[in-house]
């Protein structure tokens, strides 16, 4: 089945967007504030926390 990991990633992803997009929703529903930072910073800020621990896990797996 060719091309079968890529179909279930962009799955996985359009289903974090769903539920991004729903907890989004219920937070402004409820006038909370939402819980992440704002603008670029907050976005940058994600994606080096995310890169982090992958570099620590391959560390980890490999050494």
């Amino acid at each position: 089945m060719k091309g079968y990991g890529k179909k279930k990633r962009m799955i996985e992803l359009l289903i974090c967007l769903v539920v991004g997009l729903v907890i989004g929703a219920v937070f402004g529903l409820f006038k909370l504030p939402l819980p992440v930072p704002h603008g670029w910073g907050g976005v940058i800020g994600l994606v080096g926390m995310f890169i982090g621990g992958r570099i620590i896990e391959i560390l980890i797996h490999h050494v």
